[in-house]
């Protein structure tokens, strides 16, 4: 097949991901890239032998046949509006919007308009991720029980927290669950199933950004068992790169229990048995890019799905429900109750 055409718009810290991917991804080309910063969008450019814009308008002049919006969420909306076209591929990084209403209504416009909206959830795409699903597919644990993800990055003490590498972390009235654990809802939702209720403490300790940094959020699944995301973003974790997982999982169930560490690894412990042993991932490690290579995966997810290899994950309507979630977990830390999803969750029911 023809190479497809791609533009990125936004060339912020977490671009470089983006950008080394496409650059080696087979079936496509990276043409265009966009920033408001001149100097920026140049570099760029220049490092990968595509097009400088400062402008969405001369991108979409030569119209693209995929557009990655790796853009703050205030900007998203009027970028994707902007470049909806029939045909068209749009890639939106997390967070989705700023609002529920926001992302729903977007969604709404995308499909009206016959463009394919993509939202770039790449935590699912981490190597391990795919072998536990692979595991449970296979029905390796028996029934589960509960899981639980630890997040310790240790990256958000003092002052200075987070200006080296993302700022606009300090001014986000709404963080850890909107920028971080809304990976987990979606990861926890992809392997365990659709969530029924929420239930939300969360906490702000360091008082040099706007929002909550640390908190339980516990999610109730169709089929009874329940995963905790503990979240604390001051703390860290045994891992040489405290990012590549940002934390620690385990899940218990009948036959066992699974646990992910700080490198990627996977043990498992079978029921009585005193010690893990390795359970061997499919695919390598990428230690120098995030998370295992998690970016690289996702788009090349995309692209082998243009081709009809596979189906679309993440599209803008499958992933509404997690935006639910996190709307609901806000929801529910105000009220100090949980808050329901789905008929039968248990917990005050959602509005409407």
């Amino acid at each position: 097949m023809a190479e497809r055409r791609v533009a990125v718009v936004g060339l912020g810290y977490f671009s470089q991901f983006h950008l080394a991917a496409w650059a080696a991804q087979p079936g496509a080309v990276l043409t265009d890239v966009c920033d408001l910063d001149a100097a920026r969008a140049a570099d760029a450019a220049a490092r990968y032998g595509a097009q400088a814009h400062e402008s969405l308008d001369t991108v979409l002049a030569g119209e693209p046949d995929i557009l990655d919006v790796v853009v703050p969420p205030a900007a998203q909306d009027a970028v994707i509006r902007q470049a909806l076209a029939p045909g068209r591929t749009i890639i939106c990084q997390k967070p989705f919007c700023t609002s529920l209403p926001q992302a729903e209504a977007l969604t709404d416009a995308a499909e009206a308009a016959g463009t394919k909206l993509v939202i770039h959830e790449n935590f699912r795409f981490q190597p391990w991720y795919r072998r536990i699903r692979e595991l449970l597919e296979a029905e390796e644990l028996g029934a589960l029980y509960q899981a639980r993800f630890a997040l310790r990055p240790g990256d958000g003490r003092g002052p200075a927290a987070y200006l080296d590498r993302q700022p606009g972390f300090q001014a986000m009235p709404r963080f850890l669950i909107l920028e971080t654990g809304v990976h987990f809802i979606d990861v926890f939702r992809w392997l365990f199933g659709e969530i029924d209720s929420v239930y939300a403490d969360l906490r702000q300790l360091n008082p040099a950004i706007a929002g909550e940094d640390a908190g339980l959020l516990l999610l109730t699944h169709g089929s009874g068992m329940r995963s905790l995301f503990d979240g604390n973003r001051l703390a860290d974790h045994v891992a040489e790169n405290p990012r590549r997982t940002m934390g620690e999982m385990e899940i218990e169930a009948e036959a066992g229990s699974l646990r992910l560490d700080g490198a990627g690894r996977l043990g498992l412990r079978r029921f009585g048995a005193q010690a893990f042993e390795p359970v061997h991932l499919n695919r390598p490690v990428d230690s120098e890019s995030f998370g295992g290579g998690c970016v690289a995966a996702l788009i090349a997810h995309v692209v082998a799905a243009l081709d009809g290899q596979a189906p679309f994950e993440n599209e803008a309507r499958d992933y509404l429900p997690v935006m639910r979630a996190v709307d609901a977990a806000y929801r529910s830390a105000a009220k100090a109750r949980a808050i329901a999803l789905r008929p039968g969750g248990r917990g005050e029911p959602p509005p409407g």
